[in-house]
């Protein structure tokens, strides 16, 4: 018998495999069950769900940055646009207080419509930080890319998730949202509102949700969608899917009672095998 101390290594500890081509099945399933493990822990039914883009700065540090430039002989115009587009993070950071303010109210309920975010800075760090700033716990669904720091400071600690595959990371965004805000963005905003529309159109989603575009200037001005209804390519009625505003006060409203209306009844939560996502 060898003396040796040499030991094989499991498996399921052996990081060569786990990170090979081989083993990429177990990393998809591990980013479907090590989230939802997190959830019914933390007795998280379903979510409000609020995106856009990352550049967004709070109106703090947009501030700063004009001063900045307005001394040092910097980018004026860049600076002034980043200052006029802060409003977008005051308002997700106002709406996401609201929504968890109401939300902790409601009776006979228990951390129901979580404020959900991509967790990351801009957008997504006004809504946690507003959600926080309520003393709600919050949601932060990260993932990883070579060009974006990681998660903002303000969301529930157990709650902030990082991703690898962008489809697990969307799959979570849908699967527990009753409700999603989407505020200014890129093509990342871009990606996840179409995948949603498009879930919703074809009822993969059968459940009912409350979709709002927060900025009507920006998303007419981005999307005109008479187009395709003129074309045929999309029905009229599909434009009824989401609710677009520049309020607080209507984003609020609209969200709010959608969800007693459609939500709130008895064992509606989203417990394992609900039958209202079928993705």
């Amino acid at each position: 018998m060898s003396d040796s101390p040499h030991r094989p290594i499991k498996a399921y500890n052996n990081p060569e495999f786990l990170n090979s081509a081989d083993a990429r099945p177990l990393r998809i399933l591990s980013e479907y069950l090590e989230p939802q493990r997190r959830f019914e822990e933390m007795s998280i039914k379903d979510t409000i769900v609020i995106f856009g883009s990352a550049r967004i700065k709070s109106r703090e540090a947009a501030e700063k940055a004009l001063e900045l430039a307005r001394a040092d002989g910097g980018d004026i115009a860049k600076a002034e646009r980043d200052l006029e587009m802060s409003k977008y993070y005051e308002e997700t950071r106002e709406l996401a207080h609201r929504l968890t303010t109401w939300s902790k109210g409601l009776e006979g309920t228990d951390r129901r419509f979580v404020v959900c975010s991509g967790g990351g800075p801009g957008i997504m760090e006004a809504a946690n930080r507003g959600a926080s700033e309520a003393k709600g716990e919050n949601i932060g669904l990260g993932i990883s890319l070579p060009f974006e720091q990681s998660d903002n400071p303000y969301i529930t600690r157990r709650l902030s998730l990082e991703f690898h595959y962008f489809f697990m990371r969307k799959f979570w965004f849908s699967y527990l949202a009753k409700a999603f805000i989407v505020m200014p963005g890129g093509f990342g905003t871009l990606d996840e509102l179409f995948e949603l529309l498009t879930l919703m159109q074809t009822f993969k989603i059968k459940k009912k949700i409350a979709v709002v575009l927060y900025g009507e200037e920006f998303w007419t001005k981005v999307f005109d969608f008479q187009p395709m209804i003129d074309f045929g390519t999309i029905s009229p009625g599909d434009t009824d899917l989401f609710f677009k505003t520049d309020s607080v006060d209507a984003a609020f409203d609209h969200v709010s009672k959608f969800l007693e209306e459609h939500c709130l009844e008895p064992d509606r939560g989203t417990e394992k095998g609900t039958p209202e996502l079928t993705l």
